[in-house]
């Protein structure tokens, strides 16, 4: 069984770990095996945004794009919220008519997310990467049907690991996003919060994966 890292952005292989890479339209790679394309809200400029949203239709088609994102809202940069809104319901609509994941960045938004994507429709699953709230947060997320992605947070809030615990073994995801921290480091600190044996886990998120990423 391989470790999945649901979120990262280094592309470099990793033997006995199965990673969706994070990409960016313009920067589109093809030759990375698995990855993930979206516009993130840090990077919106109204100049290149409809480029970026025409190649994004074109990149999630392919087979080895498993999931729309990240994309979502944050209320804390400069970007305007109303173009983040525009361009977030946009990719939400994309991942609608291929029928795969999105993989959301919320920060200070998280009412406005549930709102936007009930109001739109939307049917694939949701994932909210990095997860790092409180159990009441996770709780309502849960409630509307979403899945939470834990990652370098368990490492540096240490009441994480009560949310963790608290959430069913079918709707969590574990990434690296950024850190220096390997998959496996991370599994490890997750079955602790878990209470389950290191393949316990593995076997776990194997099975989530293969319900949630049904086109891999």
């Amino acid at each position: 069984m391989k470790f999945f890292n649901l979120h990262t952005h280094n592309s470099t292989p990793k033997s006995g770990v199965l990673a969706l890479v994070n990409q960016y339209p313009l920067e589109f790679d093809m030759s990375i095996p698995l990855s993930s394309v979206g516009i993130h809200p840090w990077h919106i400029k109204q100049e290149t945004v409809m480029q970026e949203l025409a190649l994004l239709e074109q990149y999630i088609a392919l087979p080895q794009v498993a999931a729309v994102g990240e994309c979502g809202l944050d209320k804390r940069i400069e970007v305007p919220f109303h173009l983040q809104q525009q361009v977030f319901e946009a990719q939400l609509h994309l991942a609608q008519q291929v029928q795969k994941p999105v993989i959301i960045h919320c920060v200070a938004a998280f009412q406005e997310l549930i709102h936007c994507i009930s109001t739109q429709g939307i049917t694939v699953p949701i994932i909210i990467h990095g997860f790092s709230k409180n159990a009441q947060l996770a709780q309502q997320l849960l409630q509307q049907g979403y899945y939470l992605s834990f990652g370098k947070y368990l490492f540096q809030q240490p009441e994480l690991a009560d949310v963790l615990a608290t959430v069913s073994n079918d709707r969590f995801f574990l990434e690296t996003d950024t850190t220096d921290r390997s998959i496996q480091e991370v599994y490890e600190i997750a079955a602790a919060c878990k209470k389950m044996s290191l393949d316990q886990l593995k076997s776990s998120l194997n099975c989530t994966f293969a319900a949630v990423f049904k086109s891999v």
